[in-house]
């Protein structure tokens, strides 16, 4: 079902490109929201949008900074859950099954604190769990929002690299004319030592 979704949701960006940006806000959100975050396949949607900027075909600022934007509101939104509610967040039957994760988060954050922030950014199984930990924990607003908007930023660049650049090395080899491609066999032509077929008879 997920693989399904995200072939459709990669079918929209590809035709309808006005939308790209929104969706990707959407996604770096989801992907950064408490529990929400394991469930949107962020990943391979980001690498799409990577290519599609590359390529041309999408404008690379409106991307990035939407993107930016989502990771940054998503991490904010949990991180107040878990402000709000306090530690019994982090109890909650709702929560029941991610427990291993928010242990996880847990014990991270009381290890490096500030940096957590900024590391769990990268890290799957806690990315979205460490801002209601830091909340519910009673990290500083403004420390806290100051890791979130640092990670953030560093994140969705990252994210759509691969793509982007991929996308760029094929555009960059299509635009080569064929006489620049073969110019170093020409220059260097292989040379290969003739047989002997009479040799060691």
């Amino acid at each position: 079902m997920i693989e399904t979704l995200i072939q459709q949701v990669i079918s929209f960006i590809h035709t309808h490109h006005a939308w790209a940006a929104p969706i990707v806000f959407l996604t770096t959100l989801g992907e950064s929201m408490l529990i929400l975050g394991v469930l949107v396949p962020g990943t391979s949607l980001l690498l799409v949008c990577g290519g599609l900027v590359g390529s041309g075909a999408l404008p690379m600022m409106p991307v990035l900074l939407w993107g930016i934007a989502g990771a940054i509101v998503g991490d904010a939104a949990s991180y107040w859950i878990g402000r709000l509610i306090g530690p019994s967040v982090l109890r909650h039957h709702y929560l029941n099954r991610y427990r291993r994760s928010l242990a996880r988060a847990r014990l991270f954050f009381y290890r490096y604190g500030f940096l957590s922030i900024l590391i769990g950014r990268f890290m799957g199984p806690v990315r979205c769990t460490i801002p209601t930990v830091a909340g519910a924990l009673g990290m500083l607003h403004t420390k806290f929002q100051l890791a979130n908007i640092i990670s953030a930023a560093v994140w969705v660049p990252v994210l759509l690299s691969p793509g982007y650049f991929a996308a760029e090395a094929v555009s960059t080899h299509s635009r080569t004319p064929p006489d620049m491609q073969l110019s170093v066999p020409k220059q260097y032509p292989l040379q290969f030592p003739e047989v002997n077929n009479h040799e060691n008879r």
